[in-house]
Parts: C-alpha cells; structure tokens; sequence
C-alpha cells in the first residue's frame, strides 16, 4: 500500500471519534492491551510522562516535549488529533515519524485489525508505543485522547503524571458532573508516582486529593505553588513573571523565588499550563533528570521551533492580524475571552464552526454580541451544519452569515475587515485544521 492508501485503510477501516463520536469509544482497555501483547509491550520499554485534562494538555504535552528536547534527550511526544498531517501525532524531536513506517506499522497489524476492530484511536497509541520503542526514545510525553481511566493511552506507569484541568466536555462519555469528570481525568493516577495538578475547582480538587492518598501518590497543586504576578503579551511571545510562594518545594528549587519566563504560546491562559510545568520540572529535575533552569527557560521561547505545535493563539497573518486557536468548549472559549481582554483591536471577526455532540448553547453565551460573525463548519459527519449554527447564533444575537467552509468564510471576513481589527478562527479542531494557511 502507499501511503495515502494506508490513510484510507485506517480512516475507513477503524472507527473514529473525531468523524462519528461516541461510537467510536470502547470503553474498556482490553483492545490496547491486546494490541500492545501483540507488539511485544513497547509501553514498557521507555520512560513516559502522562497528561491528561479538559483543556490545555495539548499545549502541557508539547511544553514538556520542548524542555526534554532542549535538555538533550531524545524525546517522544504522542498528541492528538493532528491538523494537516495523520503524522503530527507521533513525534520524536519535533520530527513526524516517517510515512514508510506508518505503512509498514499498517501492513504489520492488518489480520490484527481485521481479527479484532480496533478503533482508530486504539491503533494508533500502538503505532505510538512500537515507534518510540523502535527508534529507543530517552523519554516520550503521552498525551490522553479522551478521560483517563479507560483512556487507551492509560496502560503506562510514568514518571510523572500531570491533570491540566477539569471542565464540562464529553459530558455523555465521561459524566453529567464536574466530579465525575475529574474521577475519570484522575484515572492516569498511578501508585506511587507524583501527580501535578495545574488548575482545581471546588469539585476536583477532593477527587484529586482522595486517589492520590489512596495509592500512595505525592500530589502538587500548581496553583498553590506559583503565583501570577504580571504578564505582557505581543502577538508572537509573551512575559509571565511569577512568584514562588512555597520556595522550599523542593530541597534544591530549580527555579528563584522571582522568576520571568518568555513563552512564544502568547495567550495569557497559558499561565496555568506554565505553572503545572514549571512545578513538573522541579519533581523531575530532583528525580534526576537533567533539566537546568537556562534550558527550561530556553525551551518555553522554542515550543513551535521544537515541537511543531500549532492552533493555539497562533497569529498566521497581519493588516488584519489572523488568529487560530481551538478553543471548543465552554472552558476554552472563557480563557480565550480573558485573552481578547489584553490585547488592542478595533473590531472583532469571528469566524466559527462547531461539532454537534459540544455543549453549543453553553459555548455561544459566552461569545460577545458586539463580534461580526462567519457561520461555518468542518467537513466531518460530527460537524454541526453551518446554517444550524448560525440560526442558534443569531437568535443569541450573535450576528453573521454562513458560509460553505472556513476559507471562504475566512476570505469574507478579510474583505469585511479593516488593519485595525481582528479575525479569530475558533470552535473546533477540525475547523482551524481545514484554514488555508497559504492565504
């Protein structure tokens, strides 16, 4: 098979959440296991960081990889969903695995497949865990796709695990709480192994408290180590200047009491991903990984360069300055909005489009009714239908038009807008994926 015959196979042949939804999820860890027996345990055979959260472990996940990177070691960074390439998702220094091994990975697993239907998603952290291993990663940062407890990247024992945060997503798979969520994020909590959490709310943080203590785990709460005590941002970088409340963290701190770091993900939610981060690598470097200030701080001004992450506060154009960001929940759309509130701009664009199975009405207040609006949606079955979209928008006043896809809708907000004003692009993955970057 080419490799474009081997995309075929694996879009057509397994299922897949980010197409169909739900019923791409199996809910239990049996298939991973199966296939990792099959491929002989690669999970075992290199050291792993887990992260998992409603938001922000996407951006967490490639910090992490960043510093690894940066300190010398070989570093793995497992990811999803990918935007352009099938590829972005298995990494290893910043460099997509190669097309010939996803083919001859396909080749290998097909009687497995056929035998057992697998789905997409459980395939694939196979084909993460057998590269890594191949190719002998120093290390491999591994993020979960949905959860955690049953979440098939979930048959790792880490070094670290980190929880971003707990939000309202995938309310239907993962429960109609902000307590059952965080039960199930808490799932990657393995015994013994320290866990950091970025952010709590009044819900998590006793979920969080109560498994960690019962399988013996150190627990960091990141928000209670670190302060934010300024933060200035251009479109490309920004300055956090945090404080260390709790100096004696550890017994050789990393990091200053005071310390200032340059982030080239500018958006000021990055704060709370900073913090999980900064507290993460302390743990690491006193369990002896060989991770220096200079070269951390170094890294978080490098995370694109390194990494190749893309769509979060990404700026692709200016006169009029262009945003992507994939911000789709409720959760996402709020730090976004705290973003909006640093910057200067004359009049806000936004161009949107929403998949069906997202609380859309939860979404849609927050957005502000002083935007112009561009309706539009992704070329997935999840997609909710642009005119769908914009008949729920407009009668929250949120005023717009619908448009085929996104380019066109993106073409139509730039000749509605002036050097002054701003085009965001948000609401979905799948959406920002399909922006003509050339334009």
């Amino acid at each position: 098979m080419s490799y474009k015959d081997t995309l075929d196979y694996l879009y057509t042949r397994l299922p897949m959440f980010s197409r169909i939804g739900a019923a791409a999820i199996k809910k239990d860890l049996h298939n991973t296991i199966a296939i990792c027996d099959f491929l002989g345990n690669p999970q075992h055979k290199f050291k792993t960081i887990h992260v998992a959260g409603t938001n922000g472990k996407g951006s967490t996940s490639h910090m992490l990889a960043a510093i690894f990177q940066e300190a010398g070691y070989k570093t793995g960074l497992y990811t999803s969903p990918h935007l352009y390439d099938f590829r972005e998702r298995i990494k290893i220094n910043g460099t997509m695995c190669t097309q010939d091994f996803v083919i001859s990975f396909t080749s290998k697993m097909k009687g497995f497949i056929e035998e057992v239907e697998p789905s997409f998603f459980e395939i694939t952290v196979g084909m993460a865990f057998d590269y890594f291993a191949t190719q002998k990663v120093d290390i491999a940062i591994i993020e979960t796709g949905l959860g955690g407890r049953l979440d098939s990247t979930n048959i790792i024992t880490p070094e670290l695990s980190i929880i971003t945060n707990i939000g309202w997503d995938h309310m239907a798979l993962l429960g109609n709480s902000l307590a059952g969520i965080a039960t199930e994020k808490a799932g990657i909590i393995k015994a013994g192994v320290p866990v950091v959490i970025n952010e709590t709310i009044p819900e998590s943080k006793p979920v969080f408290t109560a498994t960690a203590n019962a399988l013996n785990a150190p627990i960091y709460f990141a928000e209670d180590l670190l302060e934010l005590k300024t933060f200035q941002n251009n479109w490309q970088t920004a300055l956090f200047e945090f404080q260390q409340p709790h100096i004696h963290l550890l017994d050789a701190p990393l990091f200053p009491k005071s310390l200032t770091v340059e982030c080239d993900l500018p958006g000021k939610y990055q704060y709370k991903n900073l913090k999980g981060v900064l507290v993460a690598a302390q743990l690491l470097a006193e369990m002896g990984w060989k991770l220096k200030a200079s070269k951390v701080l170094k890294a978080l001004l490098a995370i694109k360069h390194n990494t190749g992450l893309m769509g979060r506060w990404e700026c692709i154009s200016q006169n009029p300055r262009i945003v992507l960001d994939v911000a789709h929940n409720e959760h996402g759309i709020q730090a976004l909005l705290e973003q909006l509130e640093t910057i200067s701009y004359q009049t806000l664009h936004i161009v949107t489009g929403m998949v069906k199975d997202k609380d859309i009405d939860a979404v849609l207040k927050l957005l502000p009714t002083n935007a112009k609006y561009y309706y539009t949606q992704s070329h997935i079955p999840r997609a909710l239908a642009a005119n769908e979209l914009a008949a729920k928008g407009n009668t929250m006043g949120l005023i717009g038009d619908y448009f085929e896809n996104v380019n066109i809708a993106l073409d139509t907000a730039k000749k509605n807008a002036n050097q002054q004003d701003l085009i965001l692009v948000i609401g979905s993955v799948f959406l920002v994926a399909e922006v003509d970057r050339r334009n």
